[in-house]
């Protein structure tokens, strides 16, 4: 099976950071200073939507702005790499052990997730991947549907595993099984209304999901 993992709040305790590097960026555009839930609301969109759910009221020159300060914070605070969630890189190794592929579909930019492989050494795990600076932002299941064809795997025998609304409504739009994790950005109440096939808690409880025991 081709397993699509989201990277923020999936595999990477990221959402701390990106609130952070978000609150800074505004204040120094002169926006409003929005408070975490707020921002965590949109985390999992590409960025320019992101900002645009954020700040309707901002014009175009702000916005510019704003996502240019936001990498400049991101890049700023690289000196301390993010932590993988628990488990992930033992669970990644028995997925491929198992026989299963491995692939990401973020709503980071290309040059953001080639960084976090950087940073972590996992870029070789994912042959395929996917960025929302390199087609649509979720929920569109654009990203997807690239990924299936460039893999050549049926929707049928895949899965997205994601942490947000925007994972699990892009998967159904395309009819793909999806696992929604608890333990990320939106509440299991919110993930649960998206109709995902399990919500998991821990990231290695993947592996006792039926069509992905080893």
């Amino acid at each position: 099976m081709l397993v699509i993992l989201d990277w923020d709040g999936t595999l990477c305790n990221s959402q701390a950071r990106i609130i952070s590097c978000m609150q800074r960026a505004a204040d120094r555009v002169g926006l409003p200073v929005l408070e975490p839930a707020a921002i965590g609301n949109y985390i999992g969109l590409g960025l320019p939507e992101v900002i645009g759910a954020l700040f309707p009221e901002a014009h175009s020159e702000q916005r510019a702005r704003l996502g240019t300060y936001y990498s400049e914070e991101w890049l700023a605070a690289r000196n301390e790499p993010l932590p993988l969630f628990d488990g992930v890189l033992e669970t990644l190794d028995q997925l491929l052990g198992a026989g299963h592929q491995l692939a990401v579909a973020t709503g980071k930019s290309r040059r953001g997730l080639d960084r976090e492989f950087e940073d972590h050494g996992l870029g070789h795990l994912f042959p395929v991947s996917r960025c929302a600076d390199e087609t649509a932002s979720k929920p569109n299941p654009v990203m997807l549907r690239e990924i299936l064809a460039e893999t050549g795997v049926d929707v049928t025998d895949a899965v997205m595993v994601g942490d947000t609304e925007y994972d699990l409504k892009m998967a159904s739009a395309i009819s793909m099984p999806s696992v929604g994790v608890s333990y990320g950005v939106h509440s299991r109440e919110r993930l649960d209304r998206c109709g995902p096939h399990r919500i998991i808690d821990h990231f290695t409880e993947l592996l006792q999901w039926p069509p992905l025991v080893p």
